[in-house]
């Protein structure tokens, strides 16, 4: 009986672990063709951009639509972070009689890796679904095929203007949600909490330099280019009818947010070795 026991559970232990490597084999191999596909796609705007000439209407529509149209909800999240964000540090930095120095640390936390991921991530969700439902719908409904036949091509004349679009305006809405976090927080914990207000102020001018908020605007015109790249992708590879849009939308707006998260890290790391090389005596 003991015999008999045995072998399922070896059974089940070899089948769980081949499962798993089986598993994550499949998604390593997945990850390094979205990868690549992105890199040929990102290759194809660069070749779009330097061939055919952009039509200004379409391009202002995009940055209405990706721009001005997202202005509420990035107003919004850049208010909850500071608020949020100063009540945290404030109660944190009393414990150590260093409340003054909470306005300091909320502009850096917000200028340098706060607001630019978590708008970035935001936009990947309001942004990238729509980019990617809108290509999804124009992909299942043959209207790609019909620019083809026109002779116009698809990624001059859709992915190129929302790339454009993404790139340029991030950085304006990230500094948007920025400053609203900022002066949330300075709003709050002056007249709420009763910090004195001119060295508040004084002392977040005096600890933030002009790295933090150069490297936060660099990060949002990648996060940008990230969130068009992957969207159009999606859009474009959709399969499937009414499913295959929502399975596209869910795609891009997952994706773009992991590859935010990640290239989050990587350029944190960077810019971290090139400041010991700029600020180093």
């Amino acid at each position: 009986m003991e015999k008999h026991r045995s072998i399922p559970a070896s059974v089940a232990q070899q089948f769980l672990r081949y499962n798993l490597i089986s598993s994550f084999g499949r998604g390593t191999l997945h990850f390094l063709h979205a990868t690549g596909a992105i890199g040929i796609l990102f290759l194809q705007v660069m070749l779009a951009l330097w061939r055919s000439p952009q039509r200004r209407r379409t391009l202002v529509l995009q940055m209405y639509a990706i721009g001005f149209q997202s202005l509420p909800v990035v107003v919004l999240t850049g208010l909850a972070i500071g608020m949020v964000l100063g009540v945290q540090l404030l109660v944190t930095l009393q414990a150590f009689k260093g409340e003054s120095m909470t306005g300091a640390m909320v502009n850096f936390a917000l200028f340098s890796q706060l607001g630019p991921t978590l708008t970035g991530l935001m936009l990947a969700g309001r942004v990238g679904s729509s980019i990617a439902a809108e290509l999804g719908t124009m992909k299942v409904t043959e209207q790609i095929d019909a620019l083809r036949t026109m002779g116009t091509d698809p990624i001059a004349y859709l992915v190129v203007p929302r790339f454009l679009a993404c790139v340029a305006l991030l950085p304006f809405l990230t500094a948007i949600a920025c400053f609203a976090g900022v002066f949330g927080s300075g709003w709050l914990l002056t007249y709420g909490y009763g910090l004195p207000s001119a060295s508040y102020w004084q002392r977040a001018l005096d600890f933030n330099s002009w790295w933090e908020i150069v490297t936060g605007l660099i990060k949002t015109c990648v996060f940008g280019g990230i969130i068009a790249l992957v969207a159009c992708r999606a859009g474009l590879n959709t399969r499937g009818g009414a499913t295959g849009v929502g399975r596209s939308c869910t795609e891009g707006v997952v994706s773009a947010s992991i590859l935010i998260l990640l290239s989050n890290f990587v350029m944190t790391l960077l810019f971290q070795v090139a400041a010991s090389w700029v600020f180093s005596p």
